[in-house]
């Protein structure tokens, strides 16, 4: 029979990976509430796993900030603390903007057809005040500009930060704008005609404008 082959193949995870992921998800989301207690055995019958790679993932959310492990006590949820978002930012828009450089050279017309469509998508949820999904589709059009860029140092710190900007999102209600469609309509013409320096500026100012907010 004839199978498609433009399909997205699926990703294999281990179990640790599965449970990294979905645990970091709840506490982005505020399923697993800030100051929450974390039981590994619920946790490892929720998502079916032992509890080896629970104790795993939890460590390796401790490392990045998302919980704190009190040995022989309990684990908990760390608190999202507002002020953060102003030490979180200028980084991340720093990588972003030269992510977005590194791109310019690399760019073909499906990854700008890519981009326009998601901006126009954006630009729907945004008007429609669906701002969870406008928040999700913002993430999906940067990430495109990261993927092209093609730096995997650079997309693992982005990867990292961006979490954290996510529960941001999410615990403070940070609404995003059709001025965000605007400067996403800039951002591709400048990647398109290789202004690299202009490009810059409108990225760094693009994820900036919401320390503002705080």
């Amino acid at each position: 029979m004839p199978i498609p082959t433009d399909h997205l193949k699926p990703i294999r995870l281990s179990a640790k990976e599965n449970a990294y992921n979905q645990i970091q998800q709840w506490i982005i989301d505020g399923t697993l509430l800030p100051g929450e207690k974390l039981n590994d055995t619920e946790l490892a019958n929720a998502l079916g796993v032992s509890r080896t790679p629970i104790r795993e993932s939890l460590q390796l959310l401790e490392s990045q900030g998302f919980v704190k492990m009190y040995p022989g006590k309990a684990t908990q949820v760390t608190e999202v603390e507002k002020e953060s978002i102003k030490q979180l930012l200028p980084p991340l828009a720093a990588l972003q903007s030269l992510s977005a450089e590194l791109a310019i050279p690399k760019l073909n017309e499906e990854t700008l057809k890519q981009l326009k469509q998601t901006n126009e998508r954006f630009a729907d949820a945004i008007q429609s005040e669906n701002y969870y999904s406008a928040l999700k589709i913002d993430e999906q059009f940067h990430k495109i500009i990261v993927a092209t860029a093609n730096n995997p140092y650079i997309d693992s710190i982005l990867e990292a930060l961006q979490a954290h900007v996510r529960r941001q999102f999410y615990h403070n209600s940070i609404v995003l704008t059709e001025k965000s469609v605007d400067e996403h309509w800039e951002i591709i013409e400048l990647m398109k005609n290789g202004e690299s320096t202009t490009l810059s500026s409108v990225m760094k100012e693009n994820w900036l404008r919401n320390i503002t907010m705080f």
